[in-house]
């Protein structure tokens, strides 16, 4: 979300009010705005992480943050409690924001390895 006339993310916005910095405006930009959380697909442990770089050049994706770490074991909801990480997006539209967050995670791939069970 973003706030004001000097596009304000909302972290900011909260930061500036906690510290009893003057703001300008709580009024909400016009451009739609959305984030995908990343699903975990399957339980394993995390191996490689591809096309980051291509997600980020989609158009519209604001950034593309991937929060799991290599080497680290995955489980997936609803017995996990994480994500893969997060796509963030904005447009003129909701329809082309989630157009853009869903090219986004279509140019990602994940090398997820299946653990061996525990005897």
């Amino acid at each position: 979300l973003r706030f004001g006339l000097d596009n304000m993310a909302l972290e900011e916005l909260i930061l500036r009010q906690a510290v009893g910095l003057e703001i300008d405006s709580f009024s909400r930009t016009s451009e739609a705005s959305g984030v995908m959380m990343i699903p975990i697909p399957t339980a394993g442990i995390l191996k490689a992480v591809v096309g980051v770089e291509a997600a980020r050049q989609v158009p519209g994706v604001e950034s593309v943050d991937i929060t799991a770490k290599l080497n680290q074991p995955l489980t997936p909801l609803p017995e996990g409690d994480s994500y893969l990480g997060f796509i963030f997006a904005r447009g003129q539209t909701p329809d082309a924001v989630e157009h853009a967050l869903r090219q986004a995670h279509q140019q990602l791939d994940f090398t997820i390895e299946t653990m061996l069970p525990v005897i």
